[in-house]
């Protein structure tokens, strides 16, 4: 079993990563329906929530379904990322996650996100300000260094972790490979050999199959994994992986009806969160994930994203599902 603070999760946990624009309430339900264990809020501007920023204030909605869950912020000051740490806390997450990675230049500009890797004494400040501010466990999502000549994440847990952190996510790149080339996991394993570490270590970049997630586990000795981008319009690759890990036999792949069973649940969802007009506008984005690999599927498509009436749109999905029945996924 693996703990963090009084949060108990399985013993190799999967996490849902947090992803701006992606890992909303509508998203985060359909992972943890397909077996993710904890989950984050998409990345929320410290600045933004202190200014009362309705966008910031609409990821901080959390639901009792989804537990445990943790709120992650970001900002490069300490004022601010106390503040914002309390305003988090008023919600009651079961967590307060702190992004110490993002490598977007906006973020990184501002001094916050992977920034923050090029000072490893404001890092901990910004750290010590969110302690203080929260009774709830606070963990830190980072990545090796901000490049190859200054990979410095064997001293920034060690800091972390004295200071109070209680749990660590590691993206296995540095800030200037973006997500780009290879993840080089050797980083994180060192980390979790170090004797002085004790909290958990989660690694993350380029889980996409069972097959890695247990080979990583296996290579590398972390406490649990973390799945970002392989799980877009793919929620059902943490049961795959948790089957796997037990009976090394892949579960039979998702069909057509359970695509569209998954496209048709988040585009509901979506509604009901955000309301009628945003809810379908910004599902459009994921029906390509829903749907990939589907030959001769460009005219469904067109259709899925242009079209405005919700009871159209499931008009269209059942089509879909009618058409491609029986359709095998390569």
């Amino acid at each position: 079993m693996v703990k963090i603070g009084n949060i108990e999760l399985p013993e190799f946990p999967l996490l849902l990563a947090p992803m701006e624009d992606v890992s909303d309430p509508p998203f985060r339900r359909l992972c943890k329906t397909h077996g993710a264990d904890m989950m984050y809020s998409e990345f929320i501007s410290s600045e933004g929530l202190i200014r009362d920023a309705i966008k910031s204030r609409m990821k901080l909605d959390i639901f009792d379904y989804e537990r445990p869950v943790g709120i992650q912020i970001f900002g490069g000051d300490e004022e601010a990322m106390a503040l914002s740490s309390k305003i988090v806390s008023t919600v009651k997450p079961d967590l307060v996650d702190i992004n110490f990675g993002c490598p977007v230049k906006k973020v990184v500009c501002k001094g916050a996100g992977a920034g923050v890797l090029k000072d490893v004494d404001l890092m901990v400040r910004l750290t010590k300000a969110v302690i203080r501010s929260t009774d709830l466990p606070v963990t830190v999502k980072t990545r090796l260094g901000w490049d190859e000549s200054s990979i410095n994440i064997d001293e920034v847990a060690e800091r972390l972790q004295d200071i109070g952190v209680q749990a660590l996510t590691i993206h296995a790149r540095t800030r200037a490979q973006m997500y780009k080339g290879h993840a080089d996991w050797s980083h994180i394993a060192r980390v979790k050999n170090n004797p002085r570490i004790t909290m958990p270590i989660f690694g993350n970049g380029d889980i996409d199959s069972p097959e890695k997630a247990l080979k990583y586990k296996n290579e590398y000795g972390i406490d649990g994994i973390m799945i970002g981008r392989a799980a877009i319009g793919y929620p059902w690759i943490f049961n795959e992986i948790k089957h796997y890990f037990k009976t090394g036999e892949h579960l039979p792949a998702p069909t057509v009806t359970d695509r569209v069973e998954a496209a048709r649940n988040h585009l509901m969802w979506s509604m009901e969160w955000k309301g009628e007009r945003l809810g379908i506008v910004e599902m459009r984005r994921h029906y390509t994930n829903y749907f990939k690999g589907i030959h001769s599927f460009k005219e469904y498509k067109q259709k899925l994203v242009t079209t405005d009436e919700p009871e159209n749109l499931f008009a269209i999905m059942k089509e879909i599902e009618q058409v491609y029945a029986g359709y095998e996924f390569v």
